[in-house]
């Protein structure tokens, strides 16, 4: 009897311990929920979650609530719903009363001295800061004052974004980053000048950063102030080892801006820094071109070509132009590209006189389907001429529909005509 009254016991203090739970099983903290969906990427249903929250009824910290709803926004692209959220925020956080934490019993730390023979017992507590309500409401303002600034610049509202971080306070500075949001912000509301002084205060804060250099020499670039220009990449490429990219893009500014000495040097100190970039030697070559330097020009195309092959068809074509024929067929056979290799040769025949060549590869110029370029069907119908096989250049010439091509053609057929009733013409 007595173990029957002890099981009966336990089985009514079990339902009466659920029956006390239940309540608290079934209190759903919304804000909780709402904070996970946000960071699993889950906007919409965190959205409904701090809905949910709001038709509660319960206390709920509305700070936390709008900022929130600021993020989410911000994350969806819906920029005048986080600004409004954001300020929502704000006004929550100068609203709310802060309460301490719940003290807990001071924990304490024995030291024992290792020469003492009774290891006499010392207490030591660890102290806590002082709670300060004032400090953690000015830091969570400057937080929502940064993610403000952010909404703000998402919706192009530059200088309020930079009034946002200017609120923002200490957090404001704290990182170089927000400088050059500052300058950009600055620049866009064309502003230029605050933009460089910008970057220039972010420098004072932050000497080891890059960026602030690296985003001045592209302002002073557009500014045309060339020589400052030259002078933060100089200072930026001494903080940061400056790769083949960087190089180069100094130098396109430079001759964009007409500054094509300046240009030249920067990818000779390119070239010696990174001697397997070909897009370094390419472009030094295309410089050295312009100023009618074709040989110089020849031998860097062909030097870029021996890290990327790409660059074959280009120094070829530059052999020819420069009329050192047996070379570029060099590099032409080495091209991988069976049409523009084909097309290629074509020209190089003709400037090697080699016509009957030219002939040879008739098949492959209609396999490649260049016989459908006119400039390729005049150049086999000329080399038909050239050899004195008249029937098969007729046949080509005929086929010609380009304009001045045709008048070309029309040259050719009269002097066929002539050499056909006069073969003493065409000896």
């Amino acid at each position: 009897m007595l173990k029957k009254i002890i099981t009966l016991s336990c089985v009514l203090f079990s339902v009466v311990t659920l029956q006390a739970r239940e309540p608290e099983a079934q209190t759903i903290n919304h804000m909780e929920i709402a904070t996970i969906m946000y960071y699993d990427g889950k906007y919409d249903k965190a959205l409904e979650e701090l809905q949910m929250a709001k038709d509660s009824h319960t206390k709920i910290e509305w700070d936390k609530y709008h900022n929130m709803r600021g993020l989410i926004f911000l994350k969806n692209e819906n920029y005048d719903s986080s600004i409004s959220a954001f300020k929502k925020a704000i006004i929550a956080t100068q609203q709310k009363s802060y309460t301490p934490p719940v003290e807990e019993k001071p924990k304490r730390e024995y030291l024992f001295s290792a020469f003492s023979s009774k290891k006499k017992e010392e207490a030591s507590v660890v102290k806590k800061p002082a709670f300060d309500p004032e400090k953690l409401r000015k830091e969570q303002i400057e937080e929502i004052y940064i993610y403000l600034s952010q909404a703000y610049y998402k919706a192009e509202q530059y200088i309020n974004a930079v009034h946002a971080l200017d609120a923002a306070g200490e957090k404001g500075r704290a990182r170089a980053s927000l400088f050059t949001l500052r300058a950009e912000c600055y620049w866009k509301a064309d502003q230029k000048g605050a933009a460089i002084d910008a970057l220039s205060r972010g420098a004072k804060l932050f000497p080891d950063d890059a960026m602030l250099l690296k985003q001045k020499f592209y302002y002073f670039a557009e500014l045309k102030l060339y020589q400052a220009s030259i002078a933060a990449a100089k200072a930026y490429m001494k903080k940061l080892p400056a790769n083949a990219q960087e190089y180069i893009s100094l130098a396109q500014m430079l001759q964009s801006g007409g500054e094509s000495e300046e240009a030249i040097k920067v990818l000779e100190e390119a070239k010696l820094k990174f001697p397997s970039s070909a897009k370094v030697y390419i472009l030094l070559g295309h410089y050295y071109n312009q100023k009618d330097m074709p040989h110089v020009t020849a031998d860097l195309f062909e030097k870029g070509s021996l890290y990327n092959p790409n660059y074959l068809k280009e120094a070829a074509e530059m052999y020819r132009r420069n009329g050192e024929l047996a070379h570029a067929l060099y590099l032409n056979s080495m091209m991988t590209d069976k049409e523009e290799k084909t097309k290629q040769k074509v020209a190089i025949f003709i400037g090697k006189g080699e016509f009957e060549k030219i002939i040879g590869i008739k098949d492959a110029l209609d396999r490649y389907g260049l016989l459908q370029n006119d400039n390729m069907r005049y150049a086999l119908a000329y080399a038909y001429y050239m050899v004195k096989d008249y029937d098969s250049a007729e046949a080509h010439l005929k086929k010609i529909e380009d304009d001045e091509l045709f008048s070309k053609s029309t040259v050719i057929r009269k002097n066929i005509e002539k050499c056909r009733s006069n073969s003493l013409e065409c000896i």
